[in-house]
């Protein structure tokens, strides 16, 4: 919760943050972060390549999604920016929009040394007050892609899949995922 010492962050403060930073407004707060390099980038690009032919595009899946990645969320005060989010068709906002207030059914966060401590603890905990199905929070440095679905408000965490692995991981277990071509640029390459 903010601190009513402290001044509580604004859409403007966000808009003065420095060019090629992502800023977001959590519970308040200000949080700024240089854009994701390029391996944090390299994973995102792979992972939603992986899953958006089966499931956006129905190319050996059962499609019925819709993918974004960074997009600008806004739910109250709080606005954040996670690495990729997916809705179900029939929830799915509308895409002409600058951003949306509408909580994706599954965002993934790929957290890095300077991300993880808000993607895992007040981010994590602003996904589940909005209503967000699952969370994937995935650390290239570690090879890990950890799943979790909210169930009665909480998140459960339903697994971990570490390094070059075949998984069908929820809620997109429809179809097995390979996720060795997600750990071929590490964070050490670069």
């Amino acid at each position: 919760m903010a601190d009513p010492a402290r001044r509580v962050a604004t859409y403007e403060d966000l808009l003065a943050a420095p060019e090629h930073h992502i800023a977001q407004i959590v519970d308040g707060e200000l949080h700024v972060h240089p854009r994701p390099a390029g391996p944090h980038a390299t994973f995102a690009s792979g992972l939603g390549g992986d899953v958006m032919a089966p499931f956006q595009r129905g190319r050996g899946g059962p499609g019925g999604w819709v993918f974004l990645f960074e997009p600008e969320l806004h739910f109250g005060a709080d606005v954040v920016v996670p690495d990729l989010a997916g809705w179900r068709v029939e929830r799915a906002p509308a895409m002409d929009a600058a951003h949306f207030t509408v909580a994706p059914d599954w965002i993934c966060e790929v957290v890095s040394p300077r991300s993880g401590r808000l993607d895992r603890g007040a981010k994590a905990d602003l996904h589940a007050r909005v209503g967000v199905a699952h969370l994937w929070l995935v650390d290239p440095e570690q090879n890990l892609v950890e799943a979790f679905s909210l169930v009665d408000g909480r998140w459960t965490r339903l697994g971990a899949w570490v390094g070059a692995v075949r998984a069908r991981i929820p809620p997109f277990d429809a179809v097995e995922l390979d996720l060795e071509p997600l750990w071929v640029l590490r964070p050490e390459d670069e």
